[in-house]
């Protein structure tokens, strides 16, 4: 069974990706993919304690951000 501050990250992240998601049109699965691949996910994980305190759409923006930095090649990709 997950701990409960476990549980937080994981709502957290599903939620950061469905945000995602919908701010591209595209379906859940793919941004999920493509977050993982451009290490956006990652960086959610290791700044839980300080993106969580964030906008969801703060969130967003810095997966954007990450993910250009991590090999997103040009705007029309993200």
């Amino acid at each position: 069974m997950l701990r409960e501050r476990d549980l937080n990250i994981v709502k957290y992240l599903v939620v950061c990706v469905n945000e995602f998601a919908d701010r591209l049109n595209i379906n859940g699965k793919e941004a999920f993919n493509y977050l993982n691949e451009h290490k956006a996910i990652n960086f959610l994980l290791d700044n839980y304690e300080i993106e969580h305190t964030l906008s969801i759409d703060d969130a967003v923006d810095d997966m954007i951000m990450v993910s250009k930095n991590n090999g997103c090649l040009n705007q029309k990709e993200i």
